[in-house]
């Protein structure tokens, strides 16, 4: 979007079509079942409210061509609406880590991995900067990494600079719209230059022709790639997870709901101090990533200290 001009791709014919957006989208009386109705703070609810409403880079819309101007009509409903980028309806993150510089996180890792399935979004763990590790050290780092491919996550190791495992990614695109998360100093935009040489042109013309930074504009943009699309952004910055009951934050560990089948306490389990719990005792007997379970009870801690907004 720029300058309230919308592009627009058409499911039907593929072609792009550039629309206006219909005043009445500023705003909207919302239902607390509304995709586009949040929950900001423990206090506040998903009342009947209303409020301003625009398309995003990502909405699924239908427009009306009938008139010399196409006008967007209709926002369909978002199964998902982040922040920071500022899209909607993404299927996956590409979640960038680097081996070394900064040092890799399983305690980011994690968070991360919260927020994605809250979202409802598919992440793929991407291991960036190979090329600087010492080898014994990067054996080590996919041996722990392991774990996480065990529960069924996607990991790939790659160096940008080179090119080395790009190839290797290629895939995951298909039919998607992807965006990259992952620390300062990752490599979040050189690897997404790998991945899309042309991209860094595209963005400096787009910049020339608003006479502003790529840095300092808002503007964001879908591209094409190996049969989906990718947001051009280096990834969304806001990597604090919203949970207000202590006893929800099992919910987002598909280990831990696999291993509570085991638990004397079942689906009561918090997998703290109960006993017979599975997944504590998953974690004495080393079956589990040691990280795992105390990043867990780290979150668990932050939740129950957390004060309350307004």
């Amino acid at each position: 979007m720029i300058s309230n001009q919308y592009t627009v791709i058409d499911f039907e014919t593929k072609e792009e079509v550039i629309c206006a957006a219909r005043g009445k989208f500023r705003y909207m009386k919302l239902d607390e079942k509304s995709s586009f109705n949040r929950q900001l703070t423990m206090k506040t609810k998903k009342d009947v409210k209303i409020v301003q409403i625009s398309p995003k880079v990502g909405d699924n819309v239908t427009y009306d061509d009938a008139e010399d101007i196409q006008v967007i009509v209709d926002i369909l409903p978002r199964k998902n609406d982040l922040e920071r980028p500022d899209v909607a309806n993404v299927d996956q993150v590409l979640l960038v880590f680097s081996a070394i510089r900064p040092d890799f996180s399983f305690h980011l890792l994690d968070k991360f991995l919260i927020i994605m399935n809250q979202e409802g979004l598919s992440p793929v763990i991407v291991v960036s900067k190979i090329d600087l590790i010492d080898e014994h050290a990067l054996i080590f780092l996919k041996e722990k990494l392991h774990y996480y491919k065990s529960i069924g996550y996607e990991i790939y190791y790659v160096n940008s600079k080179q090119r080395i495992g790009i190839d290797t990614l290629t895939h995951v695109f298909q039919d998607k719209i992807t965006v990259l998360a992952g620390q300062t100093g990752v490599g979040k935009s050189t690897l997404l230059n790998a991945l899309m040489p042309e991209l860094a042109l595209k963005t400096q013309e787009i910049s020339e022709a608003l006479g502003r930074g790529k840095h300092t504009t808002r503007h964001t943009e879908l591209y094409y790639i190996h049969g989906g699309y990718i947001v051009d952004t280096p990834g969304f910055s806001k990597i604090d997870f919203k949970i207000y009951k202590p006893e929800e934050l099992k919910n987002y560990y598909h280990d831990f709901i696999k291993l509570s089948d085991a638990c004397k306490f079942k689906s009561k389990c918090l997998h703290i101090s109960e006993p017979g719990c599975g997944v504590k005792e998953a974690y004495e007997l080393k079956a589990m990533l040691d990280s795992r379970y105390e990043n867990y009870l780290s979150f668990m801690e932050d939740i129950k200290s957390q004060k309350d907004k307004y």
